[in-house]
């Protein structure tokens, strides 16, 4: 993952760079992943961190998303992780893994104006 854009809190996804009609494919279908609790999106949270795309043993590319929690224990999470996995094969048409990041989730993650609202 690198710097984040100039017009949003997005980070700038690995997988940019080499396959970016894929990743606004990606974008738009986590755009679809709510939060239960909050009522926003995994893009509007800024919960996607990273996506990279890799070799598969056979052949084919692989996705993998990294995304974090709201929380480090959020109850949703491991319902939150299996509807990213499967969102994303559905859009991409390939075989995506999902892993946790680092990072902790901090309201400058969101997507710009959220904050502005009062959501955080």
């Amino acid at each position: 993952m690198t710097e984040e854009t100039e017009n949003n809190n997005r980070p700038v996804w690995d997988a940019d760079a080499e396959y970016p009609g894929l990743c606004k494919i990606l974008e738009e279908a986590m755009d679809t992943v709510m939060d239960p609790e909050l009522g926003l999106s995994m893009m509007q949270l800024g919960l996607i961190r990273d996506v990279s795309y890799i070799s598969g043993e056979d052949g084919e590319d692989e996705v993998l998303i990294t995304m974090i929690l709201t929380t480090p224990f959020c109850p949703y999470g491991p319902a939150l992780i299996q509807q990213v996995e499967q969102t994303a094969e559905q859009a991409l048409m390939r075989m995506v893994t999902v892993e946790l990041g680092d990072e902790l989730w901090e309201p400058t993650m969101m997507q710009e104006g959220l904050g502005e609202w009062g959501l955080y």
